[in-house]
């Protein structure tokens, strides 16, 4: 039997949690929103098993991570890449802080999407290695190389950028 009250009460306490996973994932709000929406459906599909077994918030962050990924591999034939226009003021402000999460923003936005995917479970949502490994469906190894990988990317970029000097102490993870 589904007990409806109960997944409307974890959906409503875990949205926000999920959100930011899915929006470090694709760096984009409104995609994030779907991506979890995308994730919960497939969370009510399992809920009475879930509900069994406890693993409620860990399938919902697996399905999370996979609707990112799934959508990484689409190919959409009607979307068409333009050019920034750069005639129209930015809203961005010039703040050091700003311009050096912009450049991590960036930076992690044109990683490979398995990369992205274990940077942000192993230092956003500070997950260990086997736990990510789990979550993603590799083996630890897998991790282990991809993390490093992506750790050498985001380094190579971000010590080339104008915010570098600024960004030594500001990037936490």
């Amino acid at each position: 039997m589904r007990d409806e009250a109960a997944f409307v009460e974890f959906a409503a306490s875990s949205r926000a949690h999920l959100r930011r996973t899915a929006y470090l994932m694709c760096g984009d709000w409104e995609r994030a929103s779907d991506f979890v929406q995308e994730g919960l459906i497939r969370v009510y599909v399992r809920w009475p098993r879930l509900e069994r077994n406890g693993g409620e918030l860990a399938y919902a962050r697996k399905a999370v991570v996979s609707a990112c990924l799934d959508h990484a591999r689409r190919r959409s034939s009607t979307e068409r890449p333009q050019e920034a226009d750069h005639t129209t003021a930015s809203g961005e402000d010039v703040a050091t802080a700003v311009a050096t999460r912009q450049a991590l923003m960036s930076t992690l936005a044109d990683l490979p999407p398995r990369q992205r995917a274990c940077v942000v479970l192993r230092y956003f949502e500070d997950l260990s290695v086997a736990e990510t490994a789990a979550l993603l469906g590799c083996t630890e190894g897998t991790v282990k190389s991809q993390t490093s990988r992506a750790l050498f990317s985001l380094r190579s970029v971000l010590s080339d950028s104008p915010t570098s000097e600024q960004a030594e102490g500001a990037v936490s993870w």
